[in-house]
């Protein structure tokens, strides 16, 4: 059952808005695209290509702005350094520099001015062509043992439609995301879904909405950052008028694809996210990933727990003399 015309074949095109200014991170990103910001070992951007590659994508177009030649930089062989490691016959990081020119083709285009994620997207058109396309936003990555892409990719091929991915969150979060409304996913197609722990229901979508008030929000299921799309979105995103915050919403335009017939799934990811978009989050992602590492791990954790008991015995003694009760007279 392919319910909208077009090519079935699954999509091998990634796009990865990276333009945004990255202000939160401020004045570390004033020279560093926040996309190449270590986590452990490897920038975060890393993470997203190696993700994608891991899913069949083969061809990836990074979005970039002013200042951010680098990040296609980090995907070039660099054959000086190389020829250092030989000599020193450092064989493991060899191999590590030479990894990311090998994960897919990186191309770029530049956005002159950030307008919005739809408006990021719109730039991909002539590098998509009229085929379905894959979009990852540039803060976030899932771990490479519960993956999510090929699920929706597979399911995707199938629907020829829009393919979400959700989380489950407290209401009180949902004014930071695009929202969906759903009912349960036609029963061919959940079947195309594996279930694993990490995969949950299947749901097909029947509204969308930028940024609700939680008093208005129609679920607690919200839109992150992997969409596969047809190509159908760029002609979408054309007739929408900015919303939420002035930009061109990604969200609006999916949501007009919605309502004249493109059908929208989602599949809620119940694996481990990472987002690294705000600095609290880009912490606990690099402790997360620096504790599952077998030569970091055992040390790191161990450094850690007696690193936070004696926070907690501090925060104890601090809390204990706040309370002592003033003496008469003193």
């Amino acid at each position: 059952m392919r319910e909208q015309t077009g090519s079935s074949d699954r999509a091998v095109k990634a796009v990865i808005p990276a333009a945004g200014l990255a202000t939160r991170f401020l004045p570390a990103t004033k020279a560093v695209p926040k996309e190449l910001l270590p986590v452990v070992d490897r920038p975060v951007l890393q993470y997203i290509v190696e993700e994608a590659a891991a899913a069949g994508i083969t061809d990836i177009l990074l979005v970039t702005g002013r200042g951010k030649t680098s990040m296609v930089e980090h995907f070039d062989r660099q054959p000086y350094l190389e020829s250092r490691l030989i000599e020193k016959g450092d064989r493991e990081r060899l191999e590590a520099i030479i990894r990311p020119s090998e994960l897919a083709e990186i191309y770029t285009c530049r956005q002159a001015e950030p307008l919005g994620l739809g408006h990021a997207v719109s730039y991909a058109e002539s590098h998509v062509g009229n085929e379905s396309f894959v979009v990852l936003l540039g803060d976030e990555f899932v771990d490479d043992d519960a993956p999510l892409l090929p699920a929706m990719l597979d399911l995707q091929a199938r629907t020829g439609g829009i393919v979400l991915a959700f989380l489950e969150v407290e209401p009180d979060q949902v004014s930071r995301y695009g929202v969906a409304s759903v009912e349960p996913a036609e029963a061919e197609l959940v079947e195309i879904v594996e279930k694993t722990a990490e995969l949950g229901p299947v749901y097909r979508v029947t509204g969308l909405v930028e940024k609700p008030d939680p008093d208005a929000a129609p679920s607690n299921l919200v839109v992150v950052g992997r969409y596969v799309l047809p190509p159908t979105v760029f002609e979408a995103i054309r007739r929408i008028e900015p919303g939420a915050g002035g930009e061109i919403q990604l969200t609006d335009a999916m949501a007009l694809l919605l309502a004249e017939g493109t059908p929208v799934h989602g599949i809620v990811y119940q694996g481990e996210r990472y987002d690294t978009g705000l600095p609290l989050g880009y912490l606990q992602a690099v402790v997360q990933l620096a504790c599952k590492r077998d030569d970091l791990g055992p040390a790191f954790t161990e450094w850690l727990v007696r690193y936070v008991e004696r926070d907690l015995a501090r925060l104890g003694q601090d809390r204990a003399h706040h309370d002592v009760p003033a003496t008469p007279g003193g």
